[in-house]
């Protein structure tokens, strides 16, 4: 007999169950309806099946979706019921997200990828800081079009980062990490959350960002991909220059000067040989989604030729399909493209009926009394939701169920304190990647490059804190200046 096995654990989805039963039989509070009570419950269950691992994302997202279109918590009408718990799935962002995806596959399968990091290393590698930026630098080459950060940081960059220590011999197995490879592994960490923020589409959770921004302002800001790019260009590139140089004077690698990297990376570039066919055309479709995203033919040609972020991914895509540089298979076996789809259309869904059924205004209301009552001035009380966001990711181990939490709330209650709209929802913006730096469990990424034992546990969440301090101080005073020239304060 074939043995079943099951993704679900039973004691934390108890612990969920208890949680949205306990909020549900707590009295309605004023100027809350029972719907929007009823859909708090559910939303807090949802999170905390999250949080536990009940099951995959994606699996409790297929349950909260049937729970809101079952429970009649937004029309007792079924048939809206259930066009309302769907109704997030033609957002464009969530189709942008899945779809970039999937074309960033095409970087692992090409072989592409593996090019970059390895030609800035051949251009860098002379020392050992210099190695750190070739790692910092391909990062944030890729990141416009990997929106999965943990397959960027994880997949392409890591394997680099492991082939290069241990040439140098540099192993947990070996109990000299200190030589080399512990000051790779936190660069090769660290460039991760600075180019997941420069870029909407550097990792999944960013779209999110972009409509609960949307819906807190009452889409007076609606971020487009060139506008989150500008925005993010400067503060990004100074971290990205002083973080290997942070983790240096940390982590001191035993080893400075590595001559023979650079030979190593020429070898690697040797045996990829030539750029082929397929590399070429996905250089190319790189290219054009830059280009698009940055409506650069638009600035040129005239609005004739602006395409929608979503069209531009789509358009990439079918270049790809129709040249055979990635077939059909290569999409559907993309499980990450089709599991965000699900799992974000789901909270997008959630948050989106939170925010219709009055609970975001109710929840906002409640914060701000809280904050006002300190008399702090707002710069003071808006620099403290920064803060409280931010260092709440200690107790998250998903960016994306911390920011569907969180995020739409603290949002509508700085912008109601005075601070100034723009530069404010960048900030949070920002901090929403900035936080990824803290643990081990901060982001997919964090599991992949801890689990391979180069970095103890305390030097790990050492450096995360100083790492979070530094890029916080850099957004708030060179993204602040930046915004500043920009006019978006």
């Amino acid at each position: 007999m074939p043995t079943s096995t099951s993704d679900f654990h039973l004691k934390p989805a108890l612990v969920a169950i208890a949680i949205g039963f306990a909020i549900w039989f707590i009295p309605t509070p004023e100027g809350v309806s029972s719907q929007g009570w009823l859909m708090l419950a559910l939303f807090v269950a949802t999170i905390a099946a999250i949080i536990g691992k009940v099951m995959p994302i994606g699996a409790i997202s297929i349950l909260a979706i049937t729970l809101v279109a079952v429970s009649g918590v937004t029309s007792d009408n079924p048939g809206t019921a259930i066009r309302d718990a769907l109704g997030s799935f033609n957002n464009p962002l969530i189709w942008l997200i899945a779809i970039a995806v999937i074309i960033s596959r095409g970087l692992i399968k090409t072989g592409l990828g593996e090019r970059i990091g390895y030609y800035f290393i051949a251009v860098f590698g002379k020392k050992t800081v210099g190695i750190g930026y070739g790692l910092a630098l391909s990062e944030l080459i890729l990141a416009p079009v990997t929106p999965s950060n943990t397959a960027r940081g994880g997949g392409i960059i890591h394997p680099i980062m492991l082939s290069i220590a241990k040439s140098y011999d540099s192993t947990p197995e070996n109990g000299n990490t200190s030589k080399i490879g512990k000051y790779l592994a936190l660069v090769n960490y660290h460039a991760n959350p600075i180019t997941s923020a420069m870029f909407i589409t550097a990792t999944a959770p960013n779209p999110l960002t972009v409509k609960l921004i949307a819906d807190a302002t009452g889409a007076a800001i609606t971020l487009s991909w060139t506008t989150w790019a500008l925005a993010m260009l400067l503060p990004g590139l100074v971290a990205i220059v002083l973080m290997p140089l942070v983790i240096y004077l940390m982590y001191p690698p035993e080893i400075k000067e590595t001559p023979d990297a650079v030979n190593f990376a020429r070898e690697r570039l040797a045996r990829l040989g030539k750029l082929t066919r397929d590399e070429g055309i996905m250089l190319g479709v790189f290219l054009v989604l830059l280009l698009f995203w940055a409506d650069i033919p638009a600035l040129i040609f005239g609005a004739a030729f602006k395409l929608n972020a979503t069209t531009t991914a789509f358009l990439g895509l079918s270049i790809l399909l129709v040249t055979g540089v990635l077939n059909w298979k290569d999409a559907l076996t993309e499980k990450s493209a089709w599991d965000t789809l699900v799992w974000f259309g789901a909270l997008v869904m959630m948050a989106t009926q939170l925010n219709k059924l009055g609970v975001i205004t109710w929840f906002s209301g409640t914060i701000e009394s809280g904050i006002v009552s300190t008399g702090l001035p707002w710069p003071a009380a808006t620099a403290l939701l920064v803060l409280v966001f931010l260092y709440s990711h200690y107790f998250f181990a998903s960016t994306t169920a911390h920011i569907t939490a969180m995020m739409g709330a603290f949002l509508v209650v700085g912008l109601s304190l005075g601070a100034p709209p723009m530069a404010f929802v960048l900030m949070m913006a920002a901090a929403s990647s900035i936080m990824m730096t803290l643990t081990h469990y901060a982001t997919g990424t964090s599991p992949v490059i801890f689990g391979s034992n180069y970095v103890e546990l305390g030097e790990w969440w050492k450096a995360g804190f100083v790492m979070s301090v530094v890029n916080l101080l850099i957004w708030v005073v060179v993204g602040g200046i930046w915004w500043k020239v920009l006019g978006y304060w």
